[in-house]
């Protein structure tokens, strides 16, 4: 263990430049540059909030703020899973070339998107004031259910950079999951809207619970630590759950890459 983590720091600077790099790339030719991070989840706020809030958000004050924090959550695990998934083989080139510890590539992958959510998360306070949401102490709270998002999209980073070197079609498929993780991560409709079997199902979804935990210290004046959120699950079992599905999911990634990564220069 010691070994790894002498390593760590030894390219902690590499780990740095790969982070600004892929912030670099992203807006690269773009006149907006950082802009964007801050105006396209309000813009894309805006189009579901015209599309859904005649429906799914009649009455409902606050429902701008329901959708900005789920896409906000969700656009985070999208782009760093695929990103990440794509990291080792983008690095080819790299990894061909120079001895570099491979884990870089999905973990800078990871950490510059999410600093770009962080940075995202300045529209939803802004956002917040606009509308007039009634803040409590328990909305410091919200650093759990965003270092658990941190964690579960770093494990989730792992596991797909890894099996993306070997199985390529997981690209595509991927894409297809990300679209089922988000029909059942609420994220413009309500849990209360639905039936009991349905709620049944997204609360085994992490990232569901991820979101709601973080709606419930925002919108809701709860804890994460007692009650229930407005569809009546446990916020507590949530949490706890969600972190140990995170947990879980990064020692499976990092026993995963560390096991196959001496493999990836014969498929890349």
């Amino acid at each position: 263990m010691k070994k790894y983590i002498d390593s760590f720091f030894r390219y902690r600077y590499l780990l740095k430049e790969l982070v600004v790099k892929g912030i670099r790339l992203k807006y690269r030719r773009s006149y907006l540059g950082l802009v964007w991070t801050l105006l396209e989840p309000l813009l894309t706020t805006m189009v579901l909030t015209l599309v859904f809030g005649t429906l799914l958000g009649r009455g409902d004050a606050l429902y701008p703020i329901y959708i900005l924090s789920g896409r906000l959550i969700y656009s985070c695990f999208s782009s760093c899973s695929k990103i990440s998934m794509r990291s080792i083989r983008s690095n080819q080139a790299m990894i061909k070339k120079v001895y570099v510890p491979k884990y870089l590539y999905p973990l800078s992958s990871t950490l510059y998107n999410y600093i770009l959510f962080l940075l995202s998360l300045i529209i939803l306070a802004v956002m917040s004031i606009v509308f007039r949401v009634s803040f409590t102490w328990h909305v410091i709270e919200a650093v759990i259910p965003l270092v658990i998002l941190f964690i579960l999209s770093i494990g989730a980073g792992l596991i797909l950079a890894t099996v993306c070197v070997f199985f390529r079609d997981l690209e595509y498929l991927w894409d297809v999951l990300l679209m089922l993780i988000m029909y059942c991560s609420a994220i413009f409709y309500k849990l209360n809207d639905i039936g009991g079997a349905a709620k049944s199902v997204l609360r085994w979804n992490p990232l569901y619970c991820i979101i709601s935990n973080f709606r419930t210290v925002l919108m809701e004046k709860g804890s994460l630590f007692y009650g229930t959120d407005t569809a009546g699950l446990s916020c507590p079992t949530m949490l706890v759950y969600s972190a140990v599905f995170s947990v879980v999911a990064l020692i499976i990634g990092i026993i995963l890459f560390k096991r196959h990564q001496d493999r990836f220069i014969l498929h890349i």
